[in-house]
């Protein structure tokens, strides 16, 4: 085969386009974008900067809650339990056992109603005994008496002597003295019958039922397999609330003293009261002085031992001021006036928000919050000039 001649020139490398120097427009373009780009630097750091020294004002948060108009008016707040000022553990006098109870707890009960009566056979019979022996007496008092006066008679015919007149004087006086102890028995008796029934000592209601028919009651608990209280019954309407004050604060309590009480069974009821008794005396262990504190009003649904928060507000608290639902309210050191408007200052991320809002009520150191708030909301407690919107602040 022939061999043919090629041409190589056309394939080598040309490296000058490669080692050409850039053109001055690309130079110019490359160092705007240089600067630029410092210069975005720069402003970033300076913003960074700037919220790096920007002072940060120191701030106390509060939460919008729901308020009554009593307590706005406290001046002191204490705890305690509902009691009965009228409670009995109605017991038996005599001992025996049950043959009937006729009440269940919560019935009601009037003074003198027989609520339990015991066996009472043996003291019926003794009754009856005693009863005869009065009868007897009696009888033999009507022959003693004629006796005696026809002796006196026959002494003054002295058909008789002096001492036959005093034995017939004493026989009378002896059957005068019979009767009378006869009598006495008939009352004893009377008494033993009356023991074997447990009557209400006052109109309450049935609160524990603490026997069954069936079981032996004794006086105060006298053996160890008998009973003594057959049911524990209290007048509802005296009920109060009794509540420990401390020492320190006892001065801010005064005789009918209004109060507001609240049952912890019902949070949502207020009860309006005033403060009945101060107990002359101090508790030494608690260092504490006891209050009561009567409801005005009374209500079925409140039972002896519930617990309850009593507040103490001001002595001119009105009875009037108790009505109307609670509202809610903010500190009124929380409110400014900004352009016009009434606003108050929340935190987001560190800054203070303001949010517009519509003021009611003044009350005490709190004012209503008609508009702009919910309950549970968080806001800036105390609000001064150096507070704005956007205004960088720390909670302490």
């Amino acid at each position: 085969m022939e061999a043919k001649d090629f041409d190589l020139s056309s394939l080598k490398i040309d490296r000058s386009a490669e080692l050409k120097e850039p053109s001055n427009k690309s130079r110019r373009g490359l160092k705007i974008v240089l600067i630029l780009a410092l210069l975005g630097l720069l402003l970033l750091g300076g913003l960074a900067l700037t919220r790096l020294l920007e002072p940060r004002i120191e701030v106390q948060l509060a939460t919008a809650t729901y308020t009554s108009r009593a307590q706005a008016s406290a001046v002191l707040s204490a705890s305690g339990y509902v009691v009965a000022q009228r409670k009995a553990a109605v017991a038996s006098k005599a001992t025996g056992r049950l043959i009937y109870l006729g009440v269940e707890e919560g019935d009601q009960v009037k003074k003198g109603q027989v609520i339990a009566r015991l066996e009472d056979q043996d003291v019926l019979a003794a009754l009856e005994q005693a009863r005869a022996n009065l009868r007897l007496s009696e009888s033999d008092l009507d022959d003693a008496r004629q006796s005696f006066k026809r002796q006196k008679i026959l002494l003054e015919k002295q058909f008789i002597a002096q001492a036959d007149v005093d034995a017939a004087e004493a026989r009378y006086k002896r059957v005068v003295a019979s009767i009378e102890a006869a009598r006495a028995a008939v009352a004893e008796a009377e008494v033993a019958v009356e023991n074997t029934r447990i009557v209400a000592p006052f109109d309450g209601t049935v609160l524990t039922k603490n026997a069954d028919v069936g079981e032996i009651l004794a006086p105060m608990a006298a053996a160890a397999s008998s009973k003594a209280a057959v049911v524990t019954i209290a007048d509802l309407s005296s009920l109060e609330v009794e509540a420990d004050v401390s020492e320190s604060n006892i001065t801010l309590v005064l005789s009918k003293q209004p109060c507001e009480i609240v049952l912890d069974a019902y949070p949502e009821q207020r009860y309006s009261g005033f403060v009945s008794k101060i107990v002359p005396t101090a508790d030494r262990a608690k260092a504490t002085v006891q209050v009561k504190v009567k409801f005005k009003s009374y209500d079925k649904r409140v039972l002896p031992e519930m617990s309850a928060k009593i507040t103490f507000l001001s002595p001119g608290m009105a009875a009037a001021d108790f009505s109307g639902k609670p509202v809610l309210t903010v500190p009124f050191s929380a409110v400014s006036s900004r352009n016009g408007r009434q606003v108050i200052y929340a935190v987001l991320k560190e800054r203070a928000v303001e949010v517009p809002v519509v003021l009611g009520e003044r009350l005490g150191t709190l004012v209503e919050i008609r508009q702009g708030l919910r309950a549970g909301d968080k806001i800036i407690a105390r609000v001064d000039d150096r507070v704005a919107a956007g205004a960088k602040v720390v909670v302490k």
